[in-house]
């Protein structure tokens, strides 16, 4: 049955079917709406108690539910000025070093950084010897991002690619399915160097958007665009810890990278399979710099 499900994946038009379900969610439809929320809410056991808006019939579309906001303190901040947040809620997928240049995916796959990133040599070896941690958001998460630390992003890349599932299951079958799926690219400067954020697409995600840009995908075609930012000047796009940086609409997966001795270690609990919230404790930094 594992094999019939990644077969299909191959064979199904998944962005023509991800462009048409990125429509029905950004559809205002009344009572259809609020009842496919409501079933949503249903069959994926999600707590609406926690969000901001907490009656299915407060959203316009599915995407407003989708994206809901949180009720204020909810997901508190990690106040430990040596500790990175968790950016979202999750599981984590994988963890660890950055191996000559290969990500973990799953047992026996891995990647390189230099293929999720875009190709960019110069960018790539900026995490050369550095870590990972690969977070997954389910259908029933919250599905927000938020910075780990305080960041000044320098540069966004949006990498055209396929639209597999980046589930559990598919991540242990599909070589390389988070350096091959459509994917943007975040590079921020933090005080213990480079960062990056890497926002990856699959099967149904309508979009995916960030604070500074709106909706960066779904773009057409097949060609990688980069946008540099100025780092220094009144323009500067700052973010603090904590604080909103995208979301995406239906889930998807977060791939962090962090440079060569940045991290001391991750959190305790922070390993493979583990649930995440964001705002938690994530990983400590490796000297005594203040987040």
């Amino acid at each position: 049955m594992d094999k019939l499900k990644i077969a299909l994946q191959y064979l199904l038009p998944k962005h023509l079917l991800s462009r048409a379900v990125g429509k029905l969610a950004a559809a205002e439809a009344g009572a259809l709406t609020t009842n496919a929320i409501r079933w949503f809410i249903k069959h994926y056991g999600i707590n609406m108690a926690e969000a901001q808006l907490p009656d299915a019939a407060d959203y316009r579309s599915f995407n407003a539910f989708f994206t809901r906001a949180l009720k204020a303190g909810v997901r508190p901040l990690s106040n430990d000025p040596l500790y990175l947040a968790h950016p979202v809620d999750g599981t984590v997928s994988q963890c660890g070093a950055i191996v000559n240049g290969r990500i973990i995916q799953a047992k026996g796959h891995d990647y390189s950084a230099l293929a999720l990133l875009g190709g960019e040599e110069a960018l790539a070896a900026r995490f050369d010897g550095g870590d990972f941690a690969t977070i997954y958001l389910a259908p029933k998460d919250y599905h927000r991002i938020h910075m780990p630390i305080d960041g000044v992003l320098s540069k966004m890349i949006y990498v055209p690619g396929e639209l597999f599932s980046v589930n559990p299951l598919t991540a242990r079958h599909v070589p390389g399915l988070f350096a091959r799926n459509e994917r943007v690219v975040a590079i921020f400067e933090t005080s213990i160097g480079p960062m990056a954020m890497v926002l990856v697409g699959a099967t149904i995600v309508a979009s995916i958007e960030t604070v500074w840009a709106g909706t960066v995908t779904p773009p057409t075609g097949d060609k990688v665009f980069t946008w540099d930012y100025d780092t220094q000047g009144e323009d500067a796009i700052t973010l603090r810890k904590g604080e909103e940086m995208g979301r995406f609409k239906l889930g998807s997966t977060v791939v962090l990278l962090f440079a060569k001795d940045a991290l001391a270690e991750f959190a305790e609990g922070v390993e493979a399979e583990a649930v995440t919230r964001m705002g938690a404790a994530f990983a400590k930094i490796a000297d005594s710099t203040e987040i």
